[in-house]
């Protein structure tokens, strides 16, 4: 049985979807409530792949599901998890292609993420190894765990079985990679809206939304985001409250708030959520920074269920490892490795123009100490058709 499956890049609004905040989104809009199963294995992963010396260990919350699964020598499915807690394994096309295929599907929860961290407290010094090469190797230590495992269970030795990896944005490029650094491990790969090249100041994201939106939104949009500024400059905690966001003290951390907010309506197809009561609000001589701010609070907020501490540099200061620890992790790998800075171009901006990259490098300063060691790791592009024989 012959599945084709097409790895590429794609648009530039897909591509966004890795940016600093955004990416998180997609996390949230792919989160599922409904599993194939939530119940949680465990196996024993190595902290760090490229020391000679360190054998330290931690224990990485997995998920199989095998309902579908053709003994012994049916595909097996690895869905990759990305910057977020994995709590099972959503009931989604993958379980739709596992039916047809007769697939076993698995999913490993990314290092550091969710139960899956290394050390209790998340200081910088103890990130470390929070990196997409380890990433990488964590993946294929586990692909090597469970085929042994599978082997034992149906009494044989030396036998593979095919294996194919899906991911989504973050997790899509970590699938890229991964048929790219070990072709011997899997026969395949599917990388949905993978970002494999990275950018630096990407601000052709904003140009892409200008072109989204369209003319008539797009001067609104502009004419919005200047009475913010305006706002801001005369009464910045009146008009912070009026999004709700009165908790970000740092007038840049609410800008970049209200940016995210916009692109969303675009980025995940619902562009008129935005464009109509804010356009419609224009012609009626409405004020138009009131009608922004109930998208933001009933949409971006509401239905997102975005939380404003996201934006807030003190949340990220946090090191703790209880709760949700995923913005200061993502953080770092963006700031480490990712980038794609989704700022202001220098004319005709939908953003304000304070959003920069000493905008967003401010949380840089909550890690103290910064370096870019692996940032030119994912100067990569992937094209091309990948076969897989299932």
């Amino acid at each position: 049985m012959r599945l084709v499956l097409i790895l590429t890049t794609l648009s530039l609004l897909c591509l966004a979807s890795n940016g600093a905040i955004p990416s998180r989104l997609l996390q949230r809009i792919s989160h599922s409530s409904n599993f194939l199963t939530t119940e949680e294995l465990w196996f024993n992963q190595t902290v760090d792949h490229f020391s000679p010396l360190d054998h330290s260990k931690f224990p990485q919350r997995y998920y199989e599901f095998t309902d579908y699964f053709r003994l012994p020598d049916g595909p097996i499915f690895l869905k990759i998890c990305g910057e977020a807690s994995c709590d099972g394994i959503p009931n989604d096309y993958i379980s739709v292609l596992a039916k047809k295929f007769g697939a076993a599907v698995v999913s490993l929860e990314h290092r550091y993420y969710g139960k899956s961290s290394p050390f209790r407290s998340l200081r910088t010094e103890n990130l470390k190894y929070l990196s997409s090469k380890q990433a990488l190797f964590d993946l294929a230590v586990f692909r090597q765990y469970y085929q042994e495992s599978l082997n034992v269970k149906v009494n044989r030795s030396n036998v593979e079985n095919p294996w194919f990896v899906f991911g989504v944005s973050y997790a899509g490029a970590l699938s890229a990679w991964f048929r790219l650094k070990f072709p011997h491990l899997t026969c395949g790969s599917l990388a949905s809206s993978a970002v494999v090249l990275a950018i630096y100041n990407f601000t052709e994201f904003d140009r892409q939304i200008g072109e989204s939106a369209g003319a008539e939104c797009k001067a609104v949009l502009q004419e919005v985001n200047g009475l913010v500024e305006q706002r801001l400059a005369s009464d910045g905690n009146a008009v912070k409250s009026l999004f709700g966001a009165a908790s970000l003290k740092i007038d840049a951390d609410f800008l970049y708030l209200l940016a995210d907010a916009a692109v969303t309506a675009f980025q995940y197809g619902n562009p008129d959520m935005l464009c109509s009561p804010l356009v419609q609000a224009k012609k009626d001589g409405e004020d138009l920074v009131n009608a922004y701010a109930t998208y933001v609070k009933e949409y971006y907020l509401g239905t997102f269920g975005v939380s404003i501490e996201t934006y807030n540099q003190q949340h990220l200061k946090r090191t703790n490892s209880a709760g949700d620890t995923s913005d200061r992790l993502w953080w770092f790998q963006v700031c480490t490795e990712v980038a794609f800075f989704q700022v202001a171009p220098s004319k005709d901006s939908m953003r304000p123009s304070e959003i920069n990259t000493k905008c967003v490098f401010a949380p840089l300063y909550v890690f103290h100490s910064f370096y870019l060691p692996n940032f030119f790791f994912i100067l990569l592009k992937c094209y091309g058709m990948i076969i897989c024989e299932l």
